[in-house]
């Protein structure tokens, strides 16, 4: 009979909790235990006892009520009181009781490994992680083997919660020394280990561990999930521990998490390459495909984005993200990233109408701005740049960042349209109302550039670079302006060596560097660079530079297909239609 479940059900009032220990008092009489194996006994004065304490919680006297509770436990010898005595404690932030309660309920069921599971959570969340070896060793001893890969996971999960991190990975690692040697066992031991290792700022350690996870089960996911988390310390040596486990079957989740890791270092093509497994793997799992779409278009490969995009709105129909989206008529996000991204194809087709059409599909007020911005884009592209640029600079702005918004979006509009001069007047404007900018201030140094003032831009960019260090696109494009003029190259490649710091698979960086080597003569080393460049980032800009190199190398009807493709992303590229131009070849 559960009595003490049958009392909180029962005993509704005071009055009923009275009348009830009163006839049993009056009776006289005692209840057999549930099992002899329980050995609990529910005798009046035990009963009573309970009712106190059910009675002291429901007057707001929880220490009381775990007094009575552990006491009556210890009189029963019932683990259920034993375990209800250390949730009253802990109701009482009562940490020391509660721990007390747990430990006579150890001494009371040795085997209990509820009672250790108690004894752990609390002596960690004591800050006295030194004292879990022996409840953690009977922990480690009660879990049958189809349960231990998942059970050492969580063990890794409780004791992350300690303040000594190292201590505690070193007390697991202690006490998981028979699964790390066993064959079955070792990748969520190692794995558990690692992850704390981590938590410790070990990374050499958790990298160690991760590498002993994944050799002896390659597949085990909490090894891979470790080793992505240590991305960014050694990244090639977590891709080459990465690969057995992705040419497997991974969880969708951690296919993404990986294809995430890929764009952080601007592995485009790798990251494609996953996403295309993933949407044939699970062709249902739409961010995926949303994704997927995203890269492809950044690539230039309009029809597979555009087919990528497509089939990812098929999955996801024009509905609300949530509740309160439906009441504002407001769309998920990725729908609406996903019409803007199908309204950029369309106007790269030069479909101005089924640009404009997607566009007027989107339901979301937050991004009512960039919704006119895109219009007005789309506008200047038609040839009606003076309405475009009106429908800019009428914009409302509701929002601290939203002049910037603006500024930018006439700049970008005016750049298209080749109007050098009033673009450096605007961003001159701009920098009287946004002193120091870093942005504006690179972007002034561009339009002095486009105006052919090369001893200006030189002086705007090494201001700069001294008033911000980190500004890497500054060092980029000052390394890049001195090759480019074939002068004071050691300088440049400095410059260049430390954007790469900052970025160091930046395609448009590594353009800069390449035309470095071809200035310097290395035409071998320039190749290569830039083969990785536009492989990386297929741009008109970059397509110039290597069908130079290979013209350079006598290497022509290569640097004919180079310049095509160029030519097919970006027809008005200046540099490219100079470099054409420039080299007596036709095309």
């Amino acid at each position: 009979m559960d009595y003490y479940g049958l009392m909180s059900r029962s005993l509704r009032s005071t009055t009923q909790a009275l009348f009830l220990c009163a006839f049993f008092l009056s009776a006289g009489s005692s209840l057999a235990a549930p099992s002899e194996a329980e050995r609990s006994e529910l005798n009046a004065e035990l009963f009573y006892q309970l009712l106190l304490s059910d009675l002291s919680l429901q007057n707001d006297d929880p220490v009381s009520a775990f007094s009575l509770m552990l006491d009556a436990a210890r009189k029963a010898h019932d683990p259920r009181l034993y375990e209800r005595a250390v949730e009253l404690a802990l109701r009482a932030r009562d940490a020391n009781g509660a721990l007390n309660a747990a430990n006579a309920w150890q001494r009371a069921y040795p085997k209990s490994p509820d009672a250790d599971r108690y004894l752990l959570q609390l002596l960690i969340g004591l800050n006295r992680v030194e004292e879990t070896g022996l409840p953690l060793q009977r922990s480690l001893a009660n879990i049958p083997a189809a349960q231990r890969a998942v059970a050492i996971t969580q063990l890794a999960r409780l004791f992350s919660r300690a303040t000594n991190k190292k201590l505690a990975a070193d007390i697991l690692e202690k006490y998981l020394q028979p699964d790390l040697r066993n064959t079955h066992f070792a990748a969520p031991a190692w794995a558990a280990v690692g992850q704390l290792r981590l938590l410790a700022d070990d990374k050499a350690a958790a990298l160690s561990a991760a590498q002993k996870g994944a050799q002896a089960q390659p597949e085990f996911e909490e090894v891979a999930q470790l080793a992505l988390n240590l991305w960014d310390f050694q990244t090639a040596t977590v891709q080459s521990l990465l690969k057995p486990y992705f040419s497997g079957k991974p969880s969708a989740e951690m296919r993404m998490a990986y294809v995430r890791k890929l764009l952080d270092t601007q592995a485009y093509g790798d990251a494609l390459s996953q996403l295309e497994l993933l949407c044939s793997e699970k062709p249902t799992f739409a961010d995926a495909w949303l994704l997927r779409g995203s890269i492809e278009l950044e690539k230039k490969m309009y029809a597979g984005a555009e087919k990528s995009l497509l089939v990812y709105l098929a999955l996801n129909p024009e509905s609300p993200a949530s509740a309160t989206d439906a009441e504002t008529g407001t769309m998920a996000r990725g729908v609406v990233q996903t019409y803007f991204l199908l309204s950029q194809i369309a106007e790269i087709k030069k479909d101005f109408k089924e640009a404009q059409a997607y566009l007027a599909r989107i339901k979301s007020a937050p991004d009512a701005a960039k919704i006119q911005l895109r219009r007005a884009l789309l506008l200047g592209k038609q040839g009606q740049w003076d309405e475009a640029r009106t429908l800019i600079r009428n914009l409302p702005e509701t929002q601290a960042d939203d002049s910037r918004f603006k500024i930018n979006a006439e700049l970008q509009l005016l750049r298209e349209h080749h109007q050098d001069r009033q673009a450096y007047r605007l961003i001159t404007e701009a920098l009287q109302r946004f002193p120091g900018d870093p942005d504006f201030t690179y972007e002034l140094a561009m339009s002095a550039d486009k105006l052919g003032r090369s001893g200006e831009m030189e002086k705007i960019l090494r201001a700069l670079i001294a008033a911000k260090p980190d500004y890497y696109a500054a060092y980029n494009a000052l390394g890049y302006a001195l090759a480019d003029r074939n002068t004071q190259l050691i300088e440049a490649r400095t410059l260049i060596n430390k954007a790469l710091e900052f970025a160091p698979n930046d395609p448009f960086i590594l353009d800069s560097l390449a035309w470095l080597e071809f200035r310097s003569g290395n035409l071998p080393l320039a190749l290569s660079i830039l083969e990785k460049a536009f492989q990386a980032r297929p741009d008109a800009e970059i397509a110039a530079h290597l069908g130079e190199v290979h013209w350079s190398l006598n290497q022509r009807e290569q640097a004919q297909r180079i310049w095509k493709q160029g030519l097919e992303l970006n027809r008005d590229n200046e540099t490219l239609k100079s470099t054409i131009r420039r080299l007596p070849g036709k095309l």
